[in-house]
């Protein structure tokens, strides 16, 4: 039995690990699952004050849709950040947070990885659906584009899976590897268009190197999509198309291929 196929047969253990996630994440607190919504909101309203008001941040206008509102514009790509960033850094120490279970019962490891990030596309799904509450209230209306946004939430999905695979097994033989993402993504959030334009970027790096490099992060496509359909409401160009499912790919294909080669001595290394 190959693993996809037994990992499609186990299903249902899937869903119940990620459930496990879920009812787990807020458990003990007295607010439980109004902190999703708040952290994000107060993330918002911190960088909306710091980088509209006192650093003069200017969204682009939408087009179409001539929306041109930071506040709106800041959330389309820092919600998208945030479900690559948690998804990420949560489940690298997965594996050895599970490790009594890794030992003792035998499944696919890889739900593990999955469930925590599962988890947190949940998270991120009600968001989503929230950010379209407050765009109605602005007088836009976004609910038709909800169909396309879904599919770019399944390629960042599958992106955020690969990556998590690959960095969670990683980790299991190295400890230091969750420390080292946690520094990089600090980085990588301020090389990602979230609280600045594109544009704003193109005028500061002058050599054309310099800008097929920065164009290469695939999480400026994601960002990109999610403001093309959302806060402009228009159809994202082909490139987002190809750029964002292209990354999917290879993210998910290279990083079930590193976690099958780390996996049979996870328990040993555990």
């Amino acid at each position: 039995m190959t693993a996809l196929a037994e990992m499609i047969e186990r299903r249902e253990l899937l869903t119940n690990l990620t459930l496990r996630e879920l009812r787990g994440k807020f458990k003990r607190t007295a607010l439980g699952w109004a902190w999703s919504m708040l952290n994000p909101l107060s993330q918002i309203a911190i960088y909306s004050l710091v980088f509209s008001f006192f650093l003069g941040g200017i969204p682009e206008v939408g087009n179409p849709s001539g929306l041109n509102n930071f506040t709106l514009w800041l959330t389309c790509g820092l919600l998208t950040w945030n479900f690559t960033n948690s998804g990420l850094q949560a489940t690298i120490p997965s594996l050895l947070g599970n490790s009594n279970l890794v030992k003792k019962v035998y499944f696919p490891r890889e739900f593990i990885a999955a469930s925590s990030v599962l988890s947190w596309l949940v998270t991120f799904l009600i968001e989503l659906i929230v950010l379209c509450f407050f765009f109605l209230f602005f007088g836009q209306v976004v609910f038709q584009w909800i169909p396309l946004v879904v599919i770019f939430v399944a390629m960042q999905t599958l992106f955020v899976l690969g990556l998590a695979l690959m960095f969670s097994a990683l980790n299991v033989y190295f400890r230091d590897v969750q420390h080292f993402v946690g520094i990089f993504m600090q980085m990588w959030f301020y090389l990602t268009p979230i609280v600045y334009r594109t544009a704003y970027a193109d005028e500061k790096i002058h050599s054309a190197i310099g800008r097929t490099i920065y164009g290469l992060n695939p999480m400026l496509r994601f960002v990109d999509a999610y403001r093309d359909l959302l806060y402009s409401q228009r159809v994202p160009p082909l490139a987002t198309w190809l750029g964002c499912l292209g990354v999917s790919i290879v993210s998910l294909l290279v990083g079930w291929a590193v976690f099958s080669r780390l996996e049979p001595r996870f328990a040993e290394e555990l």
